[in-house]
């Protein structure tokens, strides 16, 4: 069975976004380097260090399954029907939008849990991405997540967006993490321990 891995580039004092949902250099990573990696969506490259690359290449290929909030879903219109990593997305939400991309292999359901059930079901043996905020913390709450991959930024935002959103759950503890030093992010993997 494959793994459930909370996933998001992070500000030091622990945000993704400001309140507004603006990144800012969050995301300047996927940009700043020579080597040239894919996602899901093959129009969509991102140029990254070596080190950075490396990290991507032995992880995002394992990863058949996403699950994101409707809020991220809204924000970026569902990457206009294409998943950005694995090959289907997974959205949590009380009311399935209607978008332009019906055909789109994107699936809506009400409640982290069963998302999550669903993801597991159709990943198999590979991985499921959970995107960090509020579902995030839902998830480590009901533990559901095996794997936190803490892309951290060199930057603090003061306000914003929590990667485990309003997480108030009983204390998680991690295994020492797997460290990559990229060019502006410092990649943080780490295991759930039971």
């Amino acid at each position: 069975m494959g793994k459930v891995i909370a996933s998001a580039a992070v500000s030091l004092d622990g945000f993704v976004a400001d309140n507004e949902d603006a990144v800012g250099p969050l995301f300047d990573w996927y940009n700043n380097g020579p080597v040239e990696v894919f996602g899901t969506d093959q129009g969509r490259p991102f140029h990254v260090s070596q080190a950075s690359a490396e990290y991507m290449q032995a992880t995002w290929p394992n990863i058949k399954s996403c699950v994101i909030g409707r809020h991220l879903f809204d924000i970026t219109n569902g990457w206009h029907g294409v998943p950005s990593v694995g090959d289907h997305v997974f959205v949590v939400t009380h009311e399935p939008p209607d978008w332009p991309f019906p055909d789109a292999p994107f699936t809506f359901v009400n409640g982290i849990e069963e998302a999550i059930a669903q993801a597991k079901a159709h990943a198999g043996d590979q991985d499921v991405v959970l995107t960090g905020g509020d579902l995030t913390g839902q998830a480590l709450a009901a533990g559901l997540v095996d794997e936190i991959a803490y892309n951290l930024v060199p930057v603090v935002f003061g306000t914003g967006k929590k990667f485990f959103g309003d997480y108030a759950g009983p204390q998680v503890l991690l295994t020492d993490p797997q460290i990559v030093q990229g060019d502006r992010v410092t990649h943080l993997h780490y295991q759930v321990i039971r």
